[in-house]
């Protein structure tokens, strides 16, 4: 009995040694491995199979994201031309739209051309950067197509957003600044007037429905 009781003694202290010493969050031992060890590469790991042995490599030749549409305007000075005659808001005109245009504009914009849009903002003020006109100087011909296409690519001191943003977001910064461009003229907002066309649009195919309707 007294044998028992010394291995019996024995065993508690090494279990309790062994307790003390253990990583509660990192098991010592691990009797299934798959359970504990991801299946999926380690983003940046080193693997045999890959060139130079680098999980990281850069995407496929010609593969483009999903979701996202060319850009079929070139970064020229022609291209921009017909950016700015051709491109149309192809998102509605919403509070949501434009509210969060407000936002992203106080992002990207406003410390260069200013919450007005007057082209006093905060680094002019401080003469990081001189010379940035307001959207309503004369002999600007600034229009929706214009607006996205100098996010896309830049234009001047300005660099290009296109990183930055997504093609939402230019849309959404592009009503905005038509308002600002609307308020420092002193004209009905831009959205404003879209909205009335865009009412008046709906009152005119509901018109066109209940009349082939009534026909039939």
């Amino acid at each position: 009995m007294k044998r028992l009781a010394n291995i019996g003694i024995t065993l508690i202290v090494t279990i309790v040694m062994v307790s003390c010493w253990t990583d509660n969050k990192k098991p010592n031992f691990q009797y299934m491995p798959n359970m504990y060890e991801p299946v999926g590469y380690k983003t940046y790991g080193e693997y045999i199979g890959f060139p130079r042995e680098m999980e990281a490599m850069l995407p496929v030749s010609g593969s483009i994201p999903r979701g996202w549409i060319p850009y079929g305007y070139k970064n020229t000075l022609e291209g921009k031309i017909l950016a700015t005659q051709e491109l149309k808001i192809p998102i509605k005109v919403t509070e949501d739209n434009l509210s969060k245009g407000k936002e992203l504009y106080t992002i990207f914009c406003s410390v260069c051309h200013g919450d007005k849009g007057d082209g006093q903002g905060i680094l002019v003020k401080r003469e990081k950067f001189l010379g940035i006109p307001g959207f309503n100087d004369q002999g600007r011909n600034i229009t929706e197509g214009d607006i996205y296409h100098v996010m896309m690519y830049g234009l001047n001191s300005m660099g290009s957003y296109a990183s930055q943003t997504s093609e939402e977001d230019r849309w959404q910064i592009a009503m905005h600044v038509l308002d600002l461009k609307s308020n420092l003229n002193g004209e009905p907002l831009w959205s404003s007037i879209q909205k009335k066309s865009a009412d008046n649009e709906e009152v005119i195919v509901s018109d066109e429905k209940n009349a082939s309707n009534e026909a039939h």
